[in-house]
């Protein structure tokens, strides 16, 4: 029988009963889309293992995932403006990726962020982010509604377009020059990553779509939600996403072999 890639999914630290327990979690959607899309075997990547852990881990699997999280990438991390006291952070999480991330590029192990993971990779690469998108002259209110009863799929829902740059990759799953995301996020890429190139801009400038450039591996990073329904035609080019990341995760796994 042919086997499978390995694909680590990173996971966030959580607070539990009461602020009693701390948990390593991630959305199942996450964990779906890689089995059903990407056609891999998933494990997930607590928000704690230590760095001479690292090399030891990153032998064993053909690709890695950057998930979405609650809280925010700390800005001593890209030069930026102190948090207010009572934001919420993640400070392993912060220190796990940004450890990984150079790894991974080293290796060219395909690589998928989404939402906080394209923060994350831009920030490995030396860019830094907005504090709050809509607080910035020009541009638009990318967060998830604000009422606390909205529904699931009312905070999912497709909510703007973005444009695909020239000779763009996603032109090339999908040949359309646009496309609806959903968005659901408070940061945004401020200044561009070394090594990184533009893939899409949302209406405003805001940029939501990179990837890594002249990468031999699947190397993306998305600014929207494309583990809700990918099943979805309307959602076309995010099963496209998951469907290319599984491809290159097997060609490396191959390659490892």
């Amino acid at each position: 029988m042919k086997s499978k890639p390995i694909v680590g999914i990173i996971t966030s630290e959580t607070v539990g009963f009461n602020g009693r327990q701390l948990f390593h979690s991630t959305g199942k959607r996450y964990v779906s889309s890689v089995m059903n899309f990407s056609r891999v075997i998933p494990i997930l990547i607590p928000a704690c293992i230590k760095n001479n852990d690292l090399g030891a881990l990153l032998a064993t699997i053909d690709g890695i995932v950057l998930t979405g999280g609650r809280a925010n990438i700390e800005p001593q991390h890209y030069g930026g403006a102190e948090f207010p006291i009572d934001e919420t952070i993640d400070p392993d999480r912060d220190k796990v990726v940004l450890d990984i991330i150079p790894e991974c590029l080293k290796r060219e192990m395909p690589i998928f962020g989404i939402c906080r993971g394209i923060q994350e990779i831009n920030v490995a690469c030396g860019g830094t982010l907005f504090y709050r998108v809509h607080q910035e002259s020009g541009k638009n209110d990318h967060r998830m509604p604000q009422n606390d009863d909205a529904g699931l799929e009312d905070i999912f829902k497709p909510k703007h377009e973005i444009s695909f740059t020239e000779n763009n990759l996603f032109r090339t799953f999908i040949e359309k020059d646009r496309y609806t995301v959903n968005s659901l996020h408070g940061q945004g890429i401020d200044k561009l990553g070394s090594g990184l190139t533009v893939e899409a801009y949302s209406e405003d400038g805001l940029i939501e779509a990179i990837s890594v450039t002249g990468y031999k591996a699947f190397g993306v990073g998305i600014q929207w939600h494309a583990e809700f329904h990918p099943e979805r035609e309307e959602n076309k080019l995010n099963k496209i996403l998951f469907k290319k990341f599984g491809e290159s995760c097997m060609a490396f796994h191959s390659a490892r072999r």
